[in-house]
């Protein structure tokens, strides 16, 4: 895996693995063919509605890691001491699942204002990205750098970073007999039809392993996010 000069894996479990660039830093499965989400299926066999899930993980900001403030001197908290202050913005996204892997490239902002303005300043900020599978198992972690330069006179900068999230094909897709369950036929008034397959606790507990995030934030300390949280 590649990164930017002094970026720094945090933690890399296969079947997943990320990679940040502080320069400019899918699969989808189809459960029913070509038919849209919520389409009524009906055949001779029975009716049901087709699921259409998307493999592709799903790209976000986690709390209180979009923003990031600087003092000056380090250790206060006082406004009179705020240096440089950061905010992460415009975040997208696109899914590439041409091969054994599904890859997500996460585009974003950063828009930075400095206090003193005098001389030009180049400001380096950590940031980082997560793959997380389930809702709450963070399986992939990097951190990288993003270089925000203020010419002399400015107050106001913005830079760009890109990212690159890698989730294994196999581990992002639902096993056969859960399709099965999920996208089956049921016939009215079969005790079948009055059961949602989703709520069967192995149905779940499947989709969810199957499910992942790219979470992209500012790497902070803890100071930093108790600041974000209570301010």
């Amino acid at each position: 895996m590649g990164g930017a000069p002094g970026s720094r894996v945090e933690k890399v479990l296969s079947p997943v693995s990320s990679r940040i660039f502080a320069a400019p830093i899918a699969l989808a499965l189809v459960l029913g063919g070509c038919a849209s989400k919520g389409d009524l299926d009906i055949s001779d066999a029975g009716a049901g509605v087709t699921a259409v899930r998307t493999a592709c993980p799903s790209v976000g900001v986690p709390a209180a890691t979009g923003d990031m403030t600087l003092f000056d001197p380090a250790t206060s908290r006082d406004a009179t001491a705020i240096d440089v202050v950061a905010a992460m913005t415009d975040v997208r996204s696109t899914c590439n699942d041409a091969g054994d892997d599904v890859q997500t490239n996460v585009t974003f902002q950063v828009l930075a204002r400095r206090s003193n303005a005098s001389g030009p300043r180049d400001v380096t900020l950590p940031y980082f990205i997560t793959v997380v599978q389930g809702g709450s198992a963070v399986v992939a972690k990097r951190v990288g750098h993003v270089v925000v330069h203020f010419d002399a006179g400015q107050l106001r900068a913005s830079a760009s970073g890109s990212a690159v999230a890698m989730v294994a094909r196999s581990a992002a897709t639902l096993p056969e007999d859960v399709r099965r369950r999920i996208t089956g036929k049921r016939k009215a008034g079969s005790e079948s039809a009055a059961v949602d397959p989703l709520s069967a606790p192995d149905v779940r507990a499947a989709v969810l392993r199957a499910s992942f995030e790219a979470l992209v934030g500012f790497q902070l300390t803890d100071d930093q996010l108790k600041y974000n949280a209570t301010r």
